[in-house]
């Protein structure tokens, strides 16, 4: 998909210096670009880049002063690095958008899924299980029985989210991670040998939450185990059962707590 220096300056609010017919297809950063490539220059030690880049447009500051002849169409903005930050969004969001129920994918009767709601081939939805509005479920996940998520959850390809769990609003779990897997609970015995704890309770995530890729959050034994409001949780992470984590926390990868 195209866009030319026109639309992107709309967008942004900017204004154009060079062909605002230009078109760009993709983005790339100011020392690689080619031909067909949107960048940006906010870092002052970039500025060299800016007289020799290939990239068809680059996104400045109003302030930038030019010190040698620019090939590359400009826009002008307030702020270039919030600029491209909205772009970088909109692109995700492009690149990401799904639609539609494929097959085969198995979705229980009792389910209910919300508006605009995406599951992905091979993916399973169990029973009683409650989905929001535009949730998009990608392949091979399993999403078990009495689930609960909010609106705007996405779940990558093969997330495993256990029976019970809560999951609110704007949730994103990539791929590999495990919602509410058994807790490491283990009675000792006197003859040396241990006796599993059954694992009743459950997983919270509350809303605005974002889990790495290959992360476990183990159900409580009973209760719940919970992820506050805005926590993000990088890739690799261990949360054991009944923990809590505290609102806006960020945890940094190979963490276990």
């Amino acid at each position: 998909m195209q866009f030319t220096a026109k639309d992107i300056a709309m967008l942004l609010n900017g204004t154009v210096e060079g062909d605002e017919l230009v078109a760009v297809n993709q983005l790339a950063k100011i020392e690689e670009a080619q031909q067909g490539s949107l960048s940006f220059l906010a870092n002052a030690k970039y500025e060299p880049f800016l007289y020799s880049t290939n990239a068809s447009i680059v996104i400045v500051n109003n302030s930038q002063q030019l010190t040698a002849p620019v090939n590359s169409t400009l826009i002008r903005v307030e702020n270039a690095y919030s600029a491209f930050t909205l772009l970088l969004e909109k692109y995700n969001t492009f690149k990401l958008y799904k639609e539609g129920i494929e097959q085969p994918s198995f979705i229980h009767e009792t389910a209910k899924l919300g508006e605009n709601t995406y599951v992905g081939a091979f993916a399973y939805i169990g029973q009683d299980v409650k989905l929001g509005n535009n949730c998009k479920i990608y392949p091979n996940c399993y999403i078990a029985d009495n689930v609960r998520l909010g609106d705007n959850v996405t779940i990558f390809p093969g997330v495993v989210v256990y029976f019970d769990c809560v999951i609110g609003s704007n949730v994103t779990i990539h791929s590999g991670a495990v919602i509410g897997s058994d807790g490491f609970g283990f009675a000792p015995n006197a003859d040396g040998s241990y006796t599993k704890i059954a694992q009743i309770g459950n997983v919270i995530i509350e809303d605005d939450v974002e889990i790495g890729s290959n992360t476990t959050i183990d159900r409580a034994t009973m209760g719940s185990t919970v992820i506050r409001k805005g926590a993000k949780i990088d890739n690799l992470i261990m949360i054991a059962h009944n923990v809590e984590v505290g609102g806006n926390t960020v945890i940094a990868a190979q963490s276990g707590i």
